[in-house]
């Protein structure tokens, strides 16, 4: 059987590589529908890039370290790296955070009745969603600027007291106040968006109930069993914000425990990362399942082949 260690080494290797390679396909294929496939382009995409993007870089940023660690390299940054890496890390999940947070906003919007409240919203969605991802930028940044003079590279691994460590990085004084602050601060931002998030899920279900109920007047039993496009995306978004919610809640309890726990466990991050870094490895598949390139090119596939 395998040692724990040895496994922990896989798992990290194969979700970097899958992610890295998922996020990798997802992105060139947006930018193939951009060039060839005009037609094909939506307003929604624009944050889909986005999200990529986002999610290449944190799992560049938190796995790499995290196998190089898992390899028994030693501490191999100094103050200004480890800084540099964690902040990088950092404002990437905020990021993804917020992305997520838009995405499933847009398409509640997109899918909004012309007739409701809120269809003033359509014609101004661009500028929204520019403006919308450009205050995440700032918010990020500025969060996280904030935490940049409380950490130092690390240089024990015997850390005792509450605080926070990654393997590269620790508190600059292990159980200072002003750590524990910082994270409810950090908690806070990720709630506000992760209950919006919920709200556009809730939304999104009570369409879903509403269109299958409308459904089931048609005469033509055949139509009603055809999904529509919006009833797809609409699944795609959802099954998207439940995996983030339920990787979010099981990442904050890794991580609270690891922060107010007096004994650090080196296992407990690299199993955190892989907690942290499960979402943006699974997004780009769900994001694709329902891409109409890809299903023109599995269709164009399976002719061919019973030709």
């Amino acid at each position: 059987m395998l040692p724990s260690d040895t496994i922990i080494q896989i798992f990290l290797i194969f979700q970097f590589c899958l992610g890295i390679l998922g996020n990798s396909a997802l992105f060139l294929l947006y930018i193939y529908t951009f060039v060839f496939r005009p037609h094909y382009k939506k307003l929604i995409d624009s944050v889909c890039i986005h999200l990529t993007i986002v999610n290449i870089l944190l799992i560049i940023f938190l796995l790499t370290k995290d196998i190089m660690l898992s390899f028994g390299v030693p501490n191999f940054l100094d103050d200004i790296g480890c800084k540099a890496v964690l902040f990088s890390f950092r404002v990437s999940r905020g990021l993804s955070i917020c992305s997520t947070c838009v995405l499933s906003t847009v398409h509640v919007i997109i899918i909004t009745p012309s007739t409701s409240k809120c269809a003033w919203l359509k014609p101004r969605l661009s500028t929204w969603i520019f403006s919308s991802i450009l205050c995440s930028w700032l918010i990020n940044l500025l969060i996280y600027g904030c935490m940049l003079p409380m950490v130092v590279a690390k240089s024990n691994n015997t850390l005792v007291g509450h605080g926070y460590t990654d393997g590269l990085c620790q508190n600059k004084l292990m159980g200072n106040h002003n750590s524990g602050s910082f994270l409810s601060i950090v908690i806070i931002h990720d709630l506000f968006f992760v209950t919006i998030m919920m709200c556009a899920s809730l939304y999104m279900v009570f369409f879903l109930y509403r269109h299958q109920k409308g459904a089931q007047h048609l005469r033509r039993p055949n139509l009603s069993s055809q999904p529509s496009p919006e009833r797809k995306a609409t699944h795609s978004i959802l099954s998207l914000v439940s995996c983030f919610v339920i990787i979010y809640w099981l990442n904050n309890s890794v991580t609270l425990y690891g922060f107010y726990s007096n004994e650090k466990f080196p296992k407990l991050e690299s199993i955190n990362s892989l907690f942290t870094t499960f979402y943006p490895t699974i997004c780009p598949f769900l994001l694709m399942k329902n891409n109409k390139v890809i299903l023109q090119f599995i269709s164009s596939f399976s002719v061919l082949r019973v030709t």
